[in-house]
């Protein structure tokens, strides 16, 4: 029971016993009144017979009809009348006649009236004595009616003291519910601060709490920013600020591996062409500041658009990769690189920094080698072509002439197929395994395979999300897809009751009716939903903030897990991630990779968890493939990890 809950009783107790201690001393009181009245109107009473009795000559048949009479008339529950010798030459009696009362009330509540004496003469001849009892009924009346009164009143009462009691109680409550609220949200990473309240012993705790909520926040704030230096120093260059080649090609990896994005997109390598003879002839310092501002051309332009990555391959290699159509990397970046060149050269360098440029414009389903590989040969080509003198040589290839899948071209066969595909349930939900640090399963990965036709008339075959969910956030079909997918894995949980994770595009969001027949979908199977997670890249946690946390707000009461999948480099910008009401989070490959063998990156990854944990969030690992990675990252706090390592062990 709430502290509230027992001082609202305890209040209740004490005014139920002062009002009924009231009560019953005010209809005590009341009783003994009554009973007085009541025997004084006996004694009156008798003495008025006695003396109408004694006109009578001592003539008894007079008198008995005398009495009689006045009992008949009279409201009397007694009369007697007792001879001098002690005989009784009158007496009538009736039972206690009811009234406005209960019945219960002269039992447990008697009004002991004395009854009347008086003596009974003619002249001085003494005739006995006359004895008589009213009825009490009018008494029982007015006692009853008063004890209703009574009650009443201490009724109004009771209801303005517990009014009164529950303001109190209420003016009490709130800064301790503010208190309580500001706890839970500290525990979810809100660093929230309340007004001191009017009540003065409560005013030290608020202070103190608010004080430690705002070291707390320094604290997480200074936690922040050593985590930002941390990555900064294991995944980036010291010059220029730009992703390491390790780091570059395995976010690379991971954005091609992706079902979220455009369905093309570019490579570009930049190369600074003889770059020991700029060094012998500028010197360490000019080629640096040159470098420098090569690197920081080609950041600027990948800020320019979410997703981009840029790095420094090697010594004069600079890599960027947009999900973009060549034509508008080539004239915007050509003349930004131009601008970068004269700016060094402005410095000192005229004359001696020339650059070279290839590019390649594919299919994001095409590996990573074939991306590298391609670019590699437009540089290279790139070289040959061009001379120093003619500025920055650059040489584009695509790969229009190949195709980019065994499936239809053109929105029209995409839709269709993806429409055949949903209306005759062709569609699988792969499984891949999260293990725990002792190797039981957490849940299952479940992405979503479509059976599509290359062909009208050939057979469909399973086809990965990241050749067609491009195409159905296009043609506005992936709310549908998803759907589907949670369908599917709801019925699946209904069979095993094992948890399944359900990836989502965060394109689906955005249709008006996605969230309400999820949630019918949800509310239809209530046990299996809790058995369900939903999981969206990091990138819906920056373009579509609101819908997302919207859709924490809609699931969370059937018992549906929220998780953000891919957080790599695009997790640092995040800094309200409590907000979306997740559960876990899952860290990249590209942000894993390396901690077996670099104690910086594994100190990156330590401290990251540890920011995570902060914000009350589950964090595992994704693609991790080595025993000995393993052993690493349980050491920086994972709980759980997917990727071939787990897959060998459990199976899918």
């Amino acid at each position: 029971m709430s502290l509230m809950r027992r001082i609202a009783w305890l209040l209740v107790l004490m005014l139920t016993l002062a009002l009924g201690g009231a009560l019953l001393v005010s209809g005590g009181a009341l009783r003994e009144l009554l009973a007085q009245q009541a025997s004084i109107k006996n004694a009156d009473n008798a003495q008025a017979l006695a003396l109408a009795a004694s006109q009578q000559g001592g003539d008894a048949a007079l008198i008995e009809l005398l009495m009689s009479a006045q009992f008949d008339t009279g409201h009397y529950q007694m009369l007697r009348w007792t001879r001098a010798d002690g005989r009784v030459a009158f007496e009538r009696q009736a039972a206690q006649q009811g009234g406005r009362h209960p019945a219960w009330l002269p039992r447990w509540v008697p009004i002991q009236a004395e009854p009347g004496l008086a003596q009974l003469s003619s002249g001085w001849q003494q005739l006995g004595k006359v004895e008589l009892a009213s009825q009490l009924s009018y008494a029982y009346d007015a006692l009853w009616t008063s004890l209703l009164r009574v009650a009443a009143w201490a009724a109004v009462l009771a209801l303005a003291a517990l009014l009164a009691a529950w303001a109190l109680l209420q003016r009490i409550r709130r800064p301790l519910d503010n208190l309580a609220r500001q706890a839970h949200a500290l525990a979810d990473g809100q660093f929230l601060q309340v007004q001191p309240s009017g009540v003065r012993e409560l005013q030290p705790l608020t202070r103190a709490l608010n004080g430690m909520v705002v070291r707390i926040e320094h604290l997480f704030a200074a936690h922040t920013e050593q985590l930002g230096l941390l990555r900064q120093q294991a995944h980036c260059d010291a010059l220029t600020g730009l992703y390491l080649r390790q780091h570059f090609q395995a976010e690379l990896a991971s954005a091609l591996a992706r079902d979220e994005g455009p369905e093309r997109a570019s490579l570009l390598l930049v190369r600074l062409r003889d770059l020991a003879g700029v060094n012998r002839l500028l010197g360490r310092s000019a080629t640096d500041q040159a470098l420098a501002l090569i690197g920081e051309t080609l950041r600027l332009h990948a800020e320019q658009t979410p997703g981009s990555l840029a790095g420094r391959m090697n010594g004069s290699d600079f890599a960027l990769w947009l999900p973009a159509r060549g034509e508008e990397l080539t004239r915007d970046l050509h003349e930004a690189l131009h601008l970068a060149v004269q700016r060094a050269a402005a410095s000192g360098g005229g004359g001696v920094l020339h650059l070279a440029a290839g590019g390649t414009e594919m299919a994001r389903c095409r590996p990573l080698s074939q991306w590298l590989a391609a670019a590699d040969e437009a540089l290279a080509e790139a070289e040959q072509r061009g001379e120093p003198e003619a500025g920055l040589p650059l040489v584009w290839r695509r790969d229009d002439e190949l195709p980019t899948a065994t499936l239809p071209q053109g929105e029209g066969a995409w839709r269709a197929q993806i429409e055949a595909a949903l209306a005759l349930s062709r569609l699988h939900l792969q499984q891949f395994p999260v293990l725990d640090r002792e190797g039981r399963l957490l849940h299952w990965e479940c992405p979503l395979q479509l059976g599509l036709a290359a062909q009208p008339d050939a057979a469909p075959e399973l086809v990965h999300a990241k050749f067609w969910l491009p195409l159905a956030q296009r043609t506005g079909l992936s709310a549908e897809v998803d759907l589907a997918a949670v369908a599917a894995a709801l019925a699946r949980v209904a069979m095993d009751g094992q948890l399944r994770a359900v990836n989502l595009a965060p394109a689906s969001l955005l249709v008006g009716d996605f969230l309400p027949r999820l949630r019918a979908l949800l509310k239809a199977q209530p046990q299996a939903a809790r058995q369900l997670a939903l999981e969206f890249d990091v990138s819906a946690a920056q373009r579509q903030f609101g819908l997302l946390q919207e859709l924490g707000r809609s699931i969370k009461p059937f018992g549906v897990r929220l998780g953000l999948e891919h957080a790599g480099a695009q997790l640092q910008h995040i800094d309200k991630l409590f907000q979306l009401g997740l559960d876990y989070v899952k860290l990249d490959r590209s942000v894993l990779l390396g901690v077996a063998d670099d104690a910086g990156r594994a100190g990156f990854v330590r401290s990251l968890v540890i920011l995570l944990n902060g914000l009350s969030l589950q964090v595992m690992g994704e693609g991790v493939e080595e025993e000995r990675e393993v052993a690493r990252l349980w050491d920086c706090g994972l709980v759980g990890m997917t990727g071939p390592w787990a897959t060998s062990k459990l199976g899918g």
